[in-house]
């Protein structure tokens, strides 16, 4: 009578790993959020509706998260075709221009936003030349958005240029011989492939920029009810040692991003399951 010998995994056993996981992003993710809602707790329903309804704190949201959305918008448009020129085409210099889209993840947020001011002040070198044209980007809420869209680029381009590498190109050569025009075999061969990845990279540069912060004080101006983010009103709070009234922000900040960050997946596993059942 033989035994089979179990073959040892290479791995450690289900439960050690799953214990390690939780463990790990217990200490690094769901300890500081409990801190921020425990720190929220000591204000009273009123006080909190008081401190995140305010003038100032509606403006700073509307700006933080509308830059943001339109910033990731931007993004999923032109870092779709930022990657399909990468991925597609062969030209004189394309390395370069593919250690260009990585630029904002090695550059720090300060010098960004430096650099992003002095280009578009009102004697930048694109700034003297918007300026007559009535365009006016530093020190406003565009100087905003102009700095969500510069860090957000690399989630997009990044994202969807391995699922184009991947991409089968016999399924276009297929709708081509079939008579299917260029667009037709977009639309209906290569966008039902890019979609998932695009939301995905959508919902990445989207969570980046409602968090970002060093970019974009330089540029903005940091005008109350104007041009002012939320991250930095939660500075200024903490500036004032109300560290409630931040924390308050701060859990604001966090459902809202979660509710959006839970819609784009909904709809990004939407767009790819109607894709698998097609």
């Amino acid at each position: 009578m033989s035994f089979a010998l179990k073959q040892p995994s290479v791995l450690p056993g289900f439960g050690l790993t799953l214990g390690f996981s939780l463990f790990y992003l217990s200490l690094i993710v769901l300890i500081p959020l409990s801190g921020m809602f425990i720190k929220t707790s000591t204000l009273t329903w009123a006080q909190f509706w008081e401190t995140v309804t305010q003038p100032r704190a509606i403006a700073s949201y509307q700006l933080t998260f509308g830059a943001s959305l339109i910033g990731a918008l931007i993004n999923g448009l032109f870092g779709s075709l930022v990657a399909w020129v990468l991925v597609r085409y062969r030209f004189p210099g394309r390395s370069f221009v593919d250690a260009l889209v990585d630029l904002p993840f090695a550059l720090p947020t300060a010098v960004a936003g430096i650099a992003l001011t002095a280009i578009y002040s009102s004697n930048g070198w694109l700034g003297r030349h918007l300026e007559p044209l009535g365009i006016k980007v530093a020190f406003t809420p565009l100087g905003v958005l102009v700095a969500l869209t510069f860090i957000g680029l690399p989630f997009v381009v990044r994202t969807v240029q391995p699922v184009l590498q991947a991409l089968d190109k016999e399924a276009e050569e297929a709708a081509i011989t079939l008579g299917a025009n260029r667009w037709q075999t977009v639309r209906a061969v290569i966008l039902p492939e890019l979609w998932p990845a695009i939301f995905t990279g959508m919902a990445m540069a989207f969570a980046r920029a409602v968090g970002e912060y060093g970019s974009v004080i330089f540029i903005a101006g940091n005008m109350p009810l104007k041009s002012e983010i939320t991250p930095l009103l939660i500075m200024t709070k903490l500036e004032q040692y109300d560290y409630a009234g931040a924390t308050a922000l701060g859990v604001v900040m966090l459902v809202v991003s979660f509710v959006l960050s839970l819609l784009i997946n909904l709809l990004q596993w939407w767009s790819s399951d109607r894709r698998e059942t097609h």
